[in-house]
């Protein structure tokens, strides 16, 4: 037996696959009753598989160049080509997110399980790793399956058992914990891509907002993002939020330009020249929702005409519309994350061959290291990329 992986999530079963083109064996060991679980859930079932931008310019590490040479290695292209072989075309959705045209996440899945029995690479589901031990020809593993624990060896071993978010698809802390037990440095982790909620005094103006969507800017010193934020009664969500959550650090404020493509100084300034008899309320409904510039009436003087704003209620306006400040009480939590920001620590690993400096014959790849992508295929691009880079050292 050439390697024993880890985790049938995406890096897992496209490291088998790769492996078995170079005709090594191998044997998944997946804790879930079926594999690629996550992939499964991903875009709603339809699987946003790659992004047609992708590079290390979207990831968060504590070494930004990291990803560069698995990139190098394996690269968006060979993604969509892998991919269109197995009869999965890929359309654009927006902001590069390439989906299966005319097939989901299902079908994902089973390019990786089909050729994964023509090329008899074992996928071993329900079964729950315990131990993973050195040999003097590679590595035992000892795995829980049903009541039984068995034990099998091979010569490598690729821990890509994902990090931990939703614990209901059986997210694990395997691959922490086994850093943790050899010595190896973490990098502090924390839920990213997830909603953020909103506590206090202001907890009731979101929550009456509830199920409204905006099309905004959201920054921070660090990044912005234009795309809807989405109103709930916890707080915000939607992709503007989701992508601030992976920049932003608990006791933080960002900010929020409600209206990115106009400048609203401006728009008052032409409203008062040809209409000043215009409601600032009325100026506002054609950018909102009715129920959203209502809301915004806790800020604004929305009875007023243009023509009688003040230059102080003037600069109200754009600070409101412009500047629009929110300092989360937290987040939604791993449940409701989508990816994992830090883990193990990538200087830990060869980045041309992922492989463990301090545990020669042993690999990280996926979710499990601290390489976080924003929301758009761009972690599948890294768990596509990590498990063929594996697959070329096995």
């Amino acid at each position: 037996m050439d390697a024993i992986i880890i985790g049938a999530g995406a890096c897992g079963l496209m490291c088998a696959v790769q492996a078995g083109y170079l005709g090594k064996k191998v044997v998944l060991l997946e804790k879930n009753s079926k594999p690629g679980a996550k992939i499964l859930i991903s875009g709603g079932g339809r699987c946003n598989y790659t992004n047609q931008w992708a590079s290390a310019d979207q990831f968060i590490s504590a070494n930004p160049h990291f990803l560069k040479s698995a990139f190098k290695q394996w690269t968006v292209e060979d993604t969509i080509g892998f991919f269109e072989t197995y009869g999965i075309i890929g359309k654009e959705k927006t902001l590069g997110q390439l989906f299966p045209d005319d097939k989901n996440a299902k079908d994902i899945v089973e390019v990786f399980t089909s050729l994964c029995e023509e090329m008899e690479q074992k996928i071993l589901c329900n079964a729950e790793v315990k131990t993973i031990e050195k040999t003097a020809n590679g590595f035992k593993v000892s795995y829980l399956i049903g009541d039984k624990t068995k034990t099998i060896e091979a010569h490598k071993v690729v821990i890509a058992s994902g990090g931990l978010p939703i614990p209901k698809m059986g997210a694990t802390d395997f691959a922490l914990r086994f850093a943790r037990n050899n010595d190896l440095n973490i990098v502090d982790t924390a839920p990213a891509l997830v909603p953020l909620t909103i506590t206090g005094k202001d907890e009731e103006w979101y929550a009456q907002l509830s199920g409204n969507s905006v099309f905004c800017e959201v920054s921070n010193d660090e990044i912005s993002f234009e795309e809807n934020i989405l109103f709930t009664h916890w707080g915000l969500s939607g992709p503007a939020i989701l992508q601030i959550s992976s920049y932003w650090r608990r006791g933080e404020a960002f900010n929020i330009n409600l209206l990115p493509n106009q400048n609203i100084v401006e728009v008052i300034d032409t409203e008062r020249a040809n209409n000043g008899k215009i409601l600032i309320s009325t100026l506002l409904n054609r950018f909102y929702a009715k129920k959203f510039t209502e809301a915004l009436g806790k800020f604004l003087p929305l009875n007023k005409t243009v023509a009688d704003l003040t230059k102080l209620e003037i600069e109200l306006v754009n600070q409101t519309i412009h500047f629009f400040k929110v300092k989360p009480a937290g987040d939604k939590g791993y449940d409701k994350a989508e990816v994992m920001r830090g883990g193990i620590d990538t200087n830990e690993v060869s980045s041309k061959s992922l492989e463990c400096k301090k545990i020669p014959g042993l690999y990280f790849g996926g979710e499990c290291m601290d390489v976080t992508g924003w929301l758009g295929g761009y972690n599948f691009q890294w768990a596509w990329a990590s498990g063929f880079v594996i697959a070329q050292n096995l």
